[in-house]
């Protein structure tokens, strides 16, 4: 099964920018959808941006206008570009199939904003 290795976090202030990446271990056409998950302390999971193999995307409406998804096929990799971060984006980030299914979930990737 291909893997999915989230990679790119870090700490930022606010207003700053971060590209996480999301590389897969063999071809990510045959995944139908993927999308950036976030888990931010004390909440559930959620999605924040999706790309499907056609090239379409999709974004949760507080990270419109700032987060960008894009995909590079012949690198295998999934990207999320971060910009005017927030400190509310504070969150360990992960990738996965939309929606989840047999895929395990890696260790994410720690993004933290201060103010």
């Amino acid at each position: 099964q291909v893997q999915l290795v989230e990679s790119g976090g870090g700490l930022v202030q606010a207003g700053g920018s971060l590209r996480l990446s999301c590389a897969a271990s063999g071809n990510i056409l045959n995944i139908n959808a993927i999308g950036w998950y976030r888990q931010a302390p004390g909440k559930q999971r959620e999605l924040v941006a999706a790309t499907i193999k056609s090239g379409s995307t999709g974004l949760e409406d507080s990270v419109k206008g700032r987060f960008t998804i894009s995909r590079d096929n012949a690198k295998n990799t999934v990207y999320l570009q971060m910009n005017s971060l927030k400190p509310e984006d504070t969150a360990v980030y992960y990738c996965n199939d939309v929606p989840p299914g047999k895929r395990s979930w890696g260790q994410g990737t720690q993004v933290i904003v201060s103010s």
